[in-house]
């Protein structure tokens, strides 16, 4: 695969890669995209979260809910341009699986943290790639206290229950506050400037 990794904020760029990408703008237009679905799908993981604090309901909201969200947040894009979540450990074999780009770019965050807890907090944790025709804009998404009522290391038996029989195959457990839980990932086609 031939692409060259942009890592704004965390490694130098090249005046001409730069200019190449238009980085700038394709970063912020990426990222505009990402909170659009994280702001759509955070908003109702809380409410979720409030009505039951088990986490049971946002459990069955993200079974049920996430993917259409997904797809309609999308709908709302232009052409050119979507976004998706993927991690390295997965919840459902059948969605949200990562490419060979995406393993990179998460094995080179989870480095980055490793040696730097708060490495990948803020716009330094940005990841913009470009290969091909298309930019790709990567948002880590770090595990909150919350997030650990389905994906910590100690689930409540109802929540494995849950999780067995909505995803045999899940992997998206035993995580730790702060984690690298996945990523939020903006594709952009290069498109005519208006």
């Amino acid at each position: 695969m031939n692409y060259k990794t942009l890592l704004l904020g965390a490694t130098l760029l090249s005046a001409s890669a730069l200019q190449a990408t238009d980085a700038p703008s394709v970063k912020a237009e990426g990222i505009g995209y990402i909170k659009q679905l994280g702001k759509a799908l955070k908003s109702e993981l809380k409410a979720h979260m409030q009505k039951d604090p088990t986490g049971l309901e946002a459990l069955a909201f993200c079974t049920g809910s996430a993917k259409s969200i997904t797809q309609k947040v999308n709908a709302s894009l232009p052409p050119y341009a979507s976004v998706r979540r993927t991690a390295l450990k997965v919840r459902n074999e059948t969605e949200n699986m990562p490419d060979a780009l995406d393993k990179k770019v998460m094995e080179q965050m989870q480095t980055r943290l490793e040696t730097n807890a708060t490495a990948l907090m803020g716009p330094q944790g940005i990841v913009v790639v470009e290969e091909g025709n298309t930019t790709r804009v990567y948002k880590p998404l770090l595990s909150k206290k919350v997030c650990l009522k389905c994906h910590g290391s100690t689930l409540s038996p109802k929540i494995e229950e849950a999780l067995q029989s909505a995803y045999p195959h899940d992997h998206a457990v035993g995580f730790k506050e702060g984690d690298l839980r996945g990523v939020m990932v903006a594709e952009i086609k290069k498109h005519p400037k208006k």
